[in-house]
């Protein structure tokens, strides 16, 4: 888990008091891991999986997005809280979705995952379906043109999940000027001044934004 907020022994409880994931995710996680080194962090950890597949749920999407694939982890679970809907996963790496693509298979969920690789935000602008579910977890510097292109193509009610959003609690600390808590900072301003939406932050993991389209 990604205990960035929580006390460790909280963060540890909230985990045992929460449905786990099963073995299939806790590979995905170990041959990540493996494969990418570093980069690992860049997956969700395993409280925010179950979130997404409860949200999914509760949701019934018939058409979800996902911006930031990687290796799979969090597209295995909402395209598993699915019902009927589908989900269209955008990413510009073959090397990292060529394993996702492995997962959705051994997870029997690859009949209702759709990948499109290259540049978010050209290939979102020619996404022309009408979005219910959103889950962003990509390059941080460009959210602000990720979420115009989410939110406009939303449903009124639906609802767009960013990820990251609190910067293991950076952004509150104005001394704290990286690029990346800068550029998280600037979309949470964005965000909470949109008369579209209304919002909601959660510190789950490193900061999980709810956002509902009026």
């Amino acid at each position: 888990m990604k205990t960035y907020l929580l006390d460790a022994d909280i963060a540890r409880y909230v985990f045992e008091h929460s449905t786990p994931p099963d073995p299939l995710l806790e590979r995905l996680v170990k041959e990540s891991a493996e494969a990418t080194g570093e980069d690992a962090v860049k997956q969700i950890s395993p409280d925010q999986g179950g979130f997404l597949t409860m949200i999914t749920q509760i949701m019934v999407p018939q058409v979800a997005v996902e911006v930031g694939t990687f290796t799979g982890y969090s597209s295995v679970c909402i395209a598993r809280g699915l019902s009927g809907g589908r989900l269209h996963c955008f990413d510009v790496s073959e090397e990292w979705t060529s394993m996702a693509r492995r997962y959705w298979q051994e997870a029997g969920v690859a009949d209702r995952v759709t990948l499109t690789l290259g540049p978010a935000l050209e290939t979102l602008a020619a996404f022309d379906e009408t979005i219910d579910l959103a889950f962003l977890d990509a390059d941080k510097e460009n959210y602000p043109g990720y979420y115009e292109l989410l939110i406009s193509r939303m449903r009124p009610g639906g609802l767009l999940v960013a990820d990251n959003t609190l910067r293991r609690g950076h952004v509150a600390d104005p001394a704290r000027d990286e690029a990346t808590t800068v550029h998280i900072r600037r979309f949470n301003d964005l965000v909470i001044r949109d008369p579209r939406v209304t919002v909601y932050m959660l510190p789950v993991a490193d900061g999980m934004t709810m956002i509902r389209k009026r």
